[in-house]
């Protein structure tokens, strides 16, 4: 009897100094809203809008002169007496400059992507840097990402608002937070979608 009462207080004792289950905190932050109030991603903004005005002049130009060609070659081609060689050169070359328009359409939207990757790069390593800051301070085991996988639904459904850190985090950079619709356009800009290439009449 006496080793059993002896066991029980043991287990009862032994039950109390284990430690206590270390509490669980989780957050997210929305990237996206942080990132629209930094100053810095203004002027990321107005880089790759410039850039894609470059890519959007050189490819006009480029449609301008396959269509002042293109328009050559229906008048040459209406001539009866121009060679079956030179209708036949001419034809070469506008194939070549569709080609070439269709090649640089492809190649301006892969260029202005990387781009705006490389200037927001710097930007996401701040915001992280101080996410990391503000979960630490305010004890966040874990802090998840809000925009992840919005290009379908957004991972987090249900949420209390305690759980936003994102204007903890703005804070941390010297931002005071402003209202989403009070926000600045994110700085990722679209990629460059002008006019399918042209084709000839």
């Amino acid at each position: 009897m006496k080793n059993k009462l002896f066991l029980a207080m043991s287990l009862v004792f032994g039950m109390a100094i284990l430690p206590a289950k270390a509490q669980v905190k989780i957050g997210f932050i929305n990237a996206d809203y942080i990132l629209s109030q930094m100053p810095e991603a203004k002027q990321v903004e107005e880089d790759l809008k410039n850039t894609q005005k470059q890519y959007e002049t050189l490819y006009q130009g480029k449609v301008k002169d396959f269509q002042d060609k293109l328009a050559a070659f229906e008048k040459l081609s209406a001539d009866p007496k121009a060679a079956d060689i030179i209708k036949q050169d001419k034809e070469k070359e506008l194939q070549n400059l569709q080609t070439s328009i269709q090649e640089f359409q492809q190649n301006s939207q892969s260029s202005l992507q990387k781009k705006q990757a490389q200037l927001l790069q710097p930007l996401l390593k701040k915001v992280e840097e101080n996410m990391h800051a503000v979960a630490n301070e305010n004890q966040y085991t874990y802090v998840f990402n809000y925009d992840a996988g919005m290009g379908t639904a957004p991972i987090l459904l249900h949420y209390p608002t305690e759980a936003n850190i994102s204007d903890l985090v703005l804070k941390k950079m010297g931002i005071t937070p402003k209202p989403a619709t009070q926000a600045a356009a994110p700085a990722a800009a679209p990629a460059p979608a002008p006019a399918a290439a042209p084709k000839k009449k």
